[in-house]
């Protein structure tokens, strides 16, 4: 997640930055008003009367490496007949612009709206959760024969990031401890081709799109993907799932959507014993992100941010607790 002080809209940068793209003018306004902001600011726009979105995020915010390989394994993806999302090239005929702005330097790209809804709208039915997990388990497979000109972070990397912020930002003694204790964990466990590679880290629901037509999944937001196991991502399905679904209804949609993986790639018993561990994980990054997030301070917040600030440090206080059930020695 961005940093508090990019929460705010900003049409004008928005403008500026859709200067350097193909855009409709006549219904801009309108459009640019359906934006959202979190780990990058997305606005809508149409091109030649098509849904698009621009996608922001200042430079400071982002690595430029991980944002030209995730547009490379995108363009990859496409290559191959996956159905990602697709980059619009600027009119200078790139993937991603450093636009120079009177806001700052901001990485920009722009992206086609995907065809059908999100699979939390179209439902958690056989047919839905199925595809769902055959989409994921072909991401994998295409993942596990990709070979990059420009990688994108590992989990080395990104438990360094963490320990680096946990010491910047002040995490908590338990954060520390667990930090210590996972990355130990992690240490001790294989990495194949057949069990690590780029993993997409956001493959929720909302990420996902159904369309009813041609019984298929969609897949945006790439943003996030770190190499890393492949039961990371299948850990946050299994979370974000029981984030909706709880009793026998989750473990349907749980059990549908992990015969579809296994459809297309294998799913070894080491892989399902991984699932714990890569929560772990992701609760450390979010953690990090989190501390980091709240860190920026603006005057007179408006009161959806002392919201949200409120919010975000109530989560800051569920992963302290999970740390401290975790790791008990840390207390």
């Amino acid at each position: 997640m961005l940093k508090l002080e990019y929460l705010f809209e900003n049409y004008e940068l928005a403008r500026e930055a859709l200067s350097l793209w193909e855009h409709d003018e006549d219904n801009l306004e309108e459009m640019l008003g359906y934006f959202r902001i979190s780990s990058n600011a997305v606005y809508p726009f149409t091109r030649e009367g098509r849904v698009c979105f621009l996608r922001l995020a200042p430079v400071g915010e982002k690595a430029e490496t991980d944002v030209r390989g995730e547009l490379e394994f995108i363009r990859y993806l496409l290559k191959e007949g996956y159905p990602a999302l697709r980059p619009v090239r600027s009119l200078s005929g790139e993937d991603m612009v450093v636009a120079d702005t009177g806001f700052g330097r901001y990485f920009a790209c722009v992206f086609e709206k995907v065809d059908g809804v999100e699979i939390s709208e179209a439902g958690y039915g056989r047919e839905v959760m199925y595809a769902y997990g055959r989409a994921l388990g072909r991401l994998h497979a295409l993942s596990s024969g990709y070979v990059p000109a420009v990688r994108k972070q590992g989990h080395k990397e990104i438990l360094e990031r963490i320990r680096r912020t946990l010491e910047e930002y002040g995490g908590c003694r338990e954060a520390f401890t667990e930090l210590a204790a996972v990355e130990r964990e992690l240490g001790r466990l294989p990495v194949t081709t057949e069990n690590y590679g780029l993993v997409h880290y956001d493959f929720e629901p909302d990420n996902v799109f159904w369309d009813d037509g041609k019984k298929e999944c969609s897949v945006i937001d790439f943003d996030d993907g770190i190499y890393c196991w492949y039961g990371l991502d299948l850990e946050q399905v299994r979370d974000s799932l029981a984030e909706e679904l709880e009793g026998e209804q989750l473990e349907k949609a749980w059990g549908d959507f992990q015969e579809g993986y296994a459809c297309e790639y294998a799913y070894p018993e080491e892989t399902r014993e991984l699932l714990p561990l890569m929560r772990r994980f992701v609760d450390l990054r979010s953690y990090a992100g989190l501390i980091r997030c709240i860190s920026s301070v603006t005057e007179e917040e408006p009161q959806w941010l002392e919201e949200l600030r409120g919010k975000l440090n109530g989560k800051i206080e569920r992963l302290e607790e999970g740390f401290s059930e975790t790791c008990p020695a840390a207390e």
